[in-house]
């Protein structure tokens, strides 16, 4: 009996695998610890900012990380690579549970995010562009809108594990969980078929060129460092912005959660839309709306407004980090796809931490947000600008490839 793998629609057991551990293991990364920052107060009576630098650790593990487990991944298949991840990843949240001092937390966030997350992202979105060389921009869009949807879902269900079983308890919980299912998930994943001559054509005729991967890595930190500070100030600020404008705190956070949950469709809307007209194409039109809707914001006083204008917003914004992913695979030849995905991303959470720091510190500088908010917008024009470069090159590229 042949290998499943070989099978056509296994790709799509590849996406849906792909889609549940990114909602799982990133949605619990990225900002699944916001739901223990409350909880750890009141149990050890840390400051809150001693606290938070707890998902820092996890950020930053996570970037570092990335540099080595997407080359792993390239050098010793995907599986094993994430497999390793889910397994690391699951025992530092089950050993989180018995942690007693912020450095035991420091430390086993780092290490789930050097040694378990980042063996999970890369890996995964790498596998997705090798398993889909034509119309990789559906997929990638697919198994990011599960991160998204794990980025809201994640926090939503801790607090209610805290509820039901304390600090130590719902670490316990989401430990077990990630056992049951991340590795399973991690079971299914395969090497794709052996790329036919004809699917090198078709990917060809769809206006991608594969260019060299330092080419694609520099161009594509630079620009994703400058779209995460972009997209990170209204992702850590839009909640004290509507707040200072006197709305509740429950108020101000449903504004974010609405803008998350229209993110989830925007992020397959525009992996389809990349499909259509190229990879680039669709993340500058990703970026463009993002940067010419992001200092509008700062002019919007009603509720009503906010509510309107976030989900118009988050639409066009998911679809930046889907056009980052899915210009990689269009560009990075197959060999090398999980390195350069490594090394960019971490790029990508560098520009995070940037956004959401400075965010905070013209915000203290100027008692204002306006400031804040037209750095995130210059940050997008730059992107584009960038961008734009790597688009020409890639057309010089598939030039001189047809002119041979």
């Amino acid at each position: 009996m042949s290998d499943t793998s070989e099978l056509p629609g296994y790709r799509w057991v590849i996406v849906t695998a792909s889609a549940l551990s990114l909602a799982l293991a990133m949605g619990t990364m990225v900002n699944g610890l916001s739901a223990f920052v409350v909880p750890l107060e009141e149990l050890h009576g840390w400051e809150r900012g001693d606290i938070s630098l707890i998902n820092v650790a996890g950020l930053l593990g996570m970037a570092f990380g990335g540099l080595f487990m997407g080359r792993n991944a390239d050098r010793f298949g995907t599986r094993p690579v994430v497999l390793t991840g889910s397994i690391v990843l699951a025992l530092c949240f089950l050993a989180t549970s018995l942690a007693s001092s912020l450095w035991h937390y420091y430390l086993l966030m780092f290490v789930a995010g050097f040694f378990g997350a980042a063996a999970i992202f890369p890996p995964l979105m790498a596998a997705l562009g090798n398993w889909f060389p034509v119309g990789a921009g559906l997929a990638i869009g697919i198994a990011s809108a599960g991160q998204a949807l794990g980025q809201g879902f994640v926090p939503f269900l801790s607090s209610y594990l805290i509820l039901w079983f304390g600090v130590n308890g719902a670490f316990a919980a989401i430990g077990a969980a990630m056992l049951l299912v991340l590795v399973p998930l991690a079971m299914l994943m395969r090497p794709p078929p052996r790329l036919s001559l004809a699917a090198q054509s078709a990917h060809a005729s769809h206006g991608n060129t594969y260019l060299p991967p330092r080419t694609v890595m520099i161009f594509m930190s630079f620009a994703i460092v400058l779209c995460c500070t972009c997209m990170s100030v209204p992702l850590m600020h839009l909640v004290p912005l509507i707040q200072g404008c006197g709305f509740a705190p429950d108020q101000a956070g449903s504004v974010l959660f609405s803008m998350l949950l229209v993110a989830i469709a925007g992020r397959v809307f525009f992996g389809k839309l990349a499909d259509y007209i190229g990879a680039l194409p669709a993340y500058m039109t990703a970026t463009a709306w993002m940067t010419l809707l992001v200092y509008g914001f700062v002019k919007l006083e009603s509720l009503g407004m906010f509510y309107g204008y976030a989900v118009v917003y988050g639409f066009g914004y998911a679809g930046v980090m889907t056009g980052v992913l899915v210009t990689i695979a269009a560009l990075t030849h197959p060999s090398k796809r999980g390195t350069v995905m490594g090394v960019v991303t971490m790029f990508g959470w560098f520009g995070h931490a940037n956004g959401g720091y400075l965010g905070g510190w013209l915000y203290d500088l100027t008692t204002s947000y306006s400031q804040a908010y037209a750095l995130a917008a210059i940050s997008g024009l730059l992107n584009l600008v960038i961008v734009a470069t790597l688009y020409m090159k890639t057309r010089q590229a598939g030039g001189k490839l047809a002119s041979a």
